[in-house]
């Protein structure tokens, strides 16, 4: 079994059954899963901070995306710091991007909601999972989607696109981005999971 069908299996354990255990209770589940666990508890922060109970309690600093994303990765729910690329059809900046910002980001790729090409296929997911990136969000299209339900990352996109993009290099990097009804702005925070992504210039707690 692939490590990120465990992370996904334990994710789902965790939300039902864990959530009042401590990292010493479930170290003989980790040891016998092979999966690491502070990627565990990464996850099980990212569940508890539920996109609506965000918005129940900070909705005055709250930017909510109205675009509709699907869920390609394992991982359902994520957050993290923002960072952004801004392309057209074109994936070499992505791949910059994905290899040298910080673990625990949530890249942001504005690819004009273009549906001509992927932005992001297995290769590439697996950067990101290697790196512990918390998630991407692409305003854009993904490829290899059965490769990308098994890697241990967050990844939203618009849908599916089976050609690849080009390689230019053509676009930018860590520059607001505006789509969705919000803008992205690098530094700020990007909450993801089943009910949709927020937006806030600051760190949140529930």
């Amino acid at each position: 079994m692939s490590s990120g069908r465990k992370a996904s299996q334990l994710y789902l354990l965790h939300s039902k059954i864990l959530l009042n255990f401590s990292k010493t209770d479930i170290m003989p589940i980790f040891a016998i899963s092979g999966v690491i666990i502070s990627d565990f508890f990464v996850m099980k922060g990212e569940k508890l901070l539920k996109t609506a109970d965000l918005c129940d309690k900070h909705s005055e600093h709250l930017h909510i995306c109205t675009t509709t994303f699907r869920s390609f990765g394992s991982i359902p729910a994520f957050n993290g710091p923002i960072r952004t690329v801004k392309v057209i059809d074109d994936n070499v900046l992505v791949l910059q991007a994905l290899e040298d910002i910080p673990a625990g980001s949530v890249l942001v790729v504005d690819g004009d909601g273009s549906r001509q090409c992927a932005l992001l296929g297995d290769r590439l997911a697996g950067i990101a999972a290697d790196r512990k990136l918390a998630g991407v969000i692409i305003h854009g299209c993904v490829r290899d989607a059965a490769e990308l339900a098994q890697t241990n990352v967050g990844i939203f996109a618009l849908g599916t696109m089976p050609k690849k993009s080009a390689k230019n290099g053509l676009g930018e990097r860590d520059v607001p981005l505006t789509f969705g009804g919000i803008t992205w702005t690098p530094g700020h925070y990007a909450y993801a999971d089943e009910d949709g992504v927020v937006v806030s210039e600051t760190a949140l707690t529930l």
